[in-house]
């Protein structure tokens, strides 16, 4: 278990039933008595192999990545996923879509809130870079909007269908929010309060996005981000791209250096929060917290949050929660939560 870095303000969030009782109240039964808990199986430790990276076997970066091990009710998530957004939408009404880039898939919705001139948040969903639309990740949309802020979710390439590089995806996200920023006024959003959100492989995008050099690549304001959100994400492409799971990726030494936000936290200007379950592997909990301790020893600013009993998929699902441990966050961060 990795230590936490003790000058990083670190919120930790429970998971709660619906009588309002800890999750580590639900061996107690309703008269207050302990059920009878299965004795654990003795398990033989495993005999590691050699190391590949870090303290990691093969195994241990392989299973890293099996997402379907850390979290057997993956199915289920991305149902609600995509039932939660549908029901935002029967609620807001369709987002306008707006093309950002030259090939179809470069076009994003924006959730537009009734105040005026309002900030503007960005969530790049994940999907393991290779899955998801944004028609699926509507489901945060109403709380953006019900305090008063648009939210805007592109869609992006999948590598298997160019050449297997992310790094087209990586471009794409940031021309998306450059688009955001030269176009907010059309949408009645305020180009000077922009943040973004990223979830898992689109966590890893949103850091990408909050170390490019605005000024440099695309004649903007170096400090076009104002706030963002890394949930869930790998911040060192090398893992990802020693295990199983980068197959069917395109990643080169080069791709490695320019993707991997750790690598670049000299480029961060921007509010940092990032964020993790507690029940996903080892591998994504010690990313989030070197990657945390490593910008706070850069002296910027970083809030860690962990969310208690939430698996890799769960946690995004508290940004559509004013009171979840992400949309509070986000809502503090962009100046919205209000008493």
């Amino acid at each position: 278990m990795h230590s936490e870095p003790a000058a990083i303000q670190i919120r930790r969030f429970a998971r709660r039933n619906f009588l309002g009782a800890s999750v580590a109240m639900a061996g107690m039964s309703a008269a207050g008595q302990t059920l009878a808990q299965p004795v654990a199986e003795q398990v033989t430790p495993r005999v590691k192999g050699p190391r590949i990276w870090l303290d990691m076997d093969q195994t241990d970066l392989d299973d890293a990545f099996d997402m379907f091990k850390a979290a057997p009710n993956l199915p289920q998530i991305t149902r609600r996923y995509a039932s939660n957004s549908e029901a935002v939408r029967s609620r807001l009404g369709e987002p306008r879509r707006f093309a950002y880039g030259p090939t179809a898939i470069e076009a994003l919705d924006v959730y537009t809130t009734k105040a005026a001139n309002a900030p503007i948040n960005v969530f790049l969903h994940g999907g393991a870079f290779s899955m998801g639309l944004a028609k699926y990740y509507a489901f945060p949309a109403e709380l953006f909007v019900r305090a008063g802020a648009h939210l805007v979710v592109p869609d992006f390439a999948r590598p298997q269908d160019l050449d297997g590089s992310i790094v087209p995806l990586a471009d794409q996200v940031r021309h998306a929010v450059a688009w955001v920023y030269r176009n907010a006024k059309s949408f009645g959003g305020d180009p000077d309060r922009i943040f973004v959100c990223g979830h898992s492989s689109g966590g890893e995008l949103a850091g990408n996005v909050l170390t490019t050099d605005w000024r440099k690549d695309f004649d903007l304001p170096a400090d076009l981000v104002k706030g963002g959100l890394c949930c869930s994400a790998t911040f060192d492409l090398k893992g990802f791209r020693l295990s199983a799971a980068s197959a069917k990726f395109r990643i080169t030494d080069e791709m490695e250096q320019a993707l991997s936000t750790r690598r670049h936290i000299d480029k961060l200007s921007a509010p940092l929060i990032v964020a993790f379950g507690s029940r996903e592997t080892a591998f994504f909990q010690s990313q989030a917290r070197e990657f945390a301790a490593d910008v706070q020893a850069a002296g910027k600013p970083v809030q860690l949050l962990v969310a208690e009993g939430y698996n890799h998929f769960e946690v995004i699902e508290t940004l559509a929660n004013p009171y979840g441990l992400l949309g509070r966050a986000v809502l503090e961060q962009m100046k919205l939560n209000r008493a």
